[in-house]
């Protein structure tokens, strides 16, 4: 029996989470990306704490006019100056199962524009 789309995108998820994890040196950038909106997450997984967080929903973001992509850009540079401001520079990339493509990959230029390193 095929697998859904989810469950396949979970497969791929675990088998990422395998080798990406985030440290206090370089925490992990997390994304989730749904329908209508995106949020990214930045995580260190050895205190199990989250250092920033953005999304398509903030109050800032959620007026802003555009494509997906382009909000997925945005909320890119919203997290990465949080990051920057909380001291945070280097980080490792999860794209959460999805393809790097799209609204993740805006996403992640969009921070990468903004000062991140990964």
């Amino acid at each position: 029996m095929a697998l859904t789309k989810n469950e396949r995108r979970l497969r791929i998820k675990s088998r990422i989470r395998k080798t990406v994890t985030g440290t206090s040196a370089q925490p992990r950038l997390a994304v989730f990306r749904s329908n209508k909106e995106i949020y990214a997450q930045i995580i260190n997984d050895v205190t199990g704490e989250t250092i920033a967080a953005a999304s398509s929903r903030d109050k800032e973001l959620s007026t802003a006019k555009g494509t997906k992509s382009e909000v997925a850009t945005l909320v890119g540079k919203s997290i990465a100056e949080k990051a920057i401001k909380a001291g945070v520079s280097d980080i490792t990339f999860d794209r959460g199962g999805y393809l790097y493509h799209g609204r993740v990959k805006s996403l992640a230029e969009g921070a990468r524009e903004a000062g991140l390193k990964f």
